[in-house]
């Protein structure tokens, strides 16, 4: 296997005990910070030459929000890393009893193309503060944003603890035949089983940031001009390539009828009258994806856009009204600037095809009566939740962001990506004296000893919790 070795190298760094320390975590954390800093007009050249993604766009999701997540990181470390002491039995009130924060070992984070920095870079900055030596395998698909990190990253970070991995399947699947500690992947439901089979062979734990089709439900009781721009942002930010996109919309015809015009509307003044011309929106990433997009396109029928040109692999921000649920857009996630309207009588029509579905990585819902936003709440399930707006819960590093089902499994962002890198290990350090303690639990057994037992180990009820 050609990368055998290279584990085998990273694996004997992580038992020497290297990356355990607090300083030298925070040493490598701050080489990511300049990695950052001083290439981050390199980034922004090369997301432009690969998807021609928008300055704004890329320094917000591929720089700002890495430096967020980098400098929460740093600011928390320390107390992230402590031994958390936990409850102790009446026995045990002399020992100590603690969960240690320990590393897994030698992970692997395999990142997609639609967010080519940010979605291999988040995982890593919480992989090295939890202490792991870590391969990394960014997307093939941007081509220049891959020749970047490949030929920028180790010079800033350790070359015996942390290493890149360029390629393509081939490369992935002879990768993915060593044996590692943790396997992180971001991408396609198809490829994710890919992932898990090839994790499973080695009784590797795994998490999988997957996508879906994320359902976006408009009550009746809401201002459709504010929703419409907030839609309009979501799903056509990154030309729709985001795995949290609204995928498609739920709502009356009356509705729909109202949200159409204020989506044309939104869509004019984001991106002018002709969206081709604005710098301000990004291509389909290669020409097989524009193919499958442009497909799409017969779904119900075009309300607004529609133009494709497949040599500038641009296809124009576009909506569908009167959609079926048996149309081809609604059949796989889109992964593009389509919109496709259903049209459902009510809320709890809306409730009842989302829960018919798999679920989702994201739900939006847009209301001006709170209840109804909480009623969606409560009877739906999804990685993720946003009232009133679309892909802006992504941005806390206080919340954590994972699917649920087909859409994923695990979390991250802030501390959840931390715990995520983290075997959390119950110890239990006793004291070598006070033997008389521990006579009760000893043969031979009789009914006084097990009184004793259970007065020192019983767990009693308390009270009943009234949620408020």
């Amino acid at each position: 296997n050609p990368y055998a070795g290279l584990v085998s190298r990273l694996r004997a760094s992580w038992l020497s005990g290297k990356t355990r320390p607090m300083e030298y975590r925070i040493a490598q954390l701050e080489a990511l910070g300049r990695f950052l800093d001083e290439k981050k007009q390199d980034i922004m050249e090369a997301t432009a030459l690969d998807m021609h993604k928008p300055f704004f766009e890329a320094y917000f999701t591929d720089f700002l929000l890495c430096k967020n997540e980098l400098n929460d990181t740093l600011n928390n470390l320390c107390c992230w890393m402590k031994d958390e002491h936990v409850d102790k039995s009446l026995v045990m009130q002399l020992d100590s009893a603690f969960i240690r924060k320990d590393p897994y070992g030698v992970v692997l984070i395999i990142s997609p193309w639609n967010y080519p920095i940010h979605l291999f870079l988040v995982p890593l900055i919480g992989a090295i503060a939890a202490g792991n030596c870590v391969i990394v395998k960014p997307s093939e698909t941007t081509k220049h944003t891959e020749k970047l990190v490949a030929e920028s990253l180790p010079c800033y970070l350790d070359k015996d603890c942390y290493a890149v991995v360029t390629g393509a399947v081939e490369e992935s699947t002879k990768l993915l035949e060593n044996k590692f500690d943790y396997i992180f992947f971001t991408g396609s439901p198809r490829v994710g089983k890919i992932i898990m089979t090839a994790a499973a062979k080695h009784l590797t734990p795994l998490t999988l940031e997957l996508g879906g089709k994320n359902p976006c439900y408009i009550s009746d009781c809401c201002d459709v001009h504010n929703a419409a721009r907030r839609v309009a942002w979501g799903r056509f930010f990154n030309a729709g390539q985001t795995c949290i996109a609204p995928d498609y919309v739920l709502c009356s015809v009356e509705m729909q009828e109202k949200l159409i015009p204020a989506l044309r509307k939104a869509i004019t003044e984001f991106y002018g009258p002709n969206p081709k011309e604005s710098p301000d929106f990004a291509r389909i990433v290669g020409d097989k994806q524009f193919r499958r997009i442009q497909a799409l396109l017969c779904s119900g029928r075009v309300a607004i856009g529609g133009q494709a040109d497949e040599k500038e692999r641009y296809i124009a921000p576009t909506v569908l009204a009167d959609v079926k649920p048996s149309d081809p857009a609604m059949q796989e996630e889109i992964f593009g600037p389509i919109l496709p309207i259903v049209v459902v009588a009510n809320m709890d029509e809306a409730i009842d095809f989302i829960n018919a579905r798999p679920r989702p990585l994201a739900l939006y819902v847009f209301s001006c009566d709170n209840k109804v936003v909480n009623h969606v709440l409560e009877r739906t399930s999804s990685g993720g939740f946003c009232g009133n707006d679309t892909l802006m819960h992504v941005t806390l590093t206080s919340l954590p962001f994972g699917g649920i089902g087909n859409s994923g499994l695990g979390k991250y962002h802030g501390k959840f990506t931390f715990d995520t890198f983290t075997h959390y290990r119950g110890c239990l350090h006793r004291c070598m004296g006070l033997e008389a303690i521990n006579c009760p639990r000893y043969p031979p057994y009789n009914q006084q000893k097990l009184g004793l037992m259970t007065t020192a180990f019983e767990i009693k009820r308390k009270g009943m919790c009234t949620l408020l």
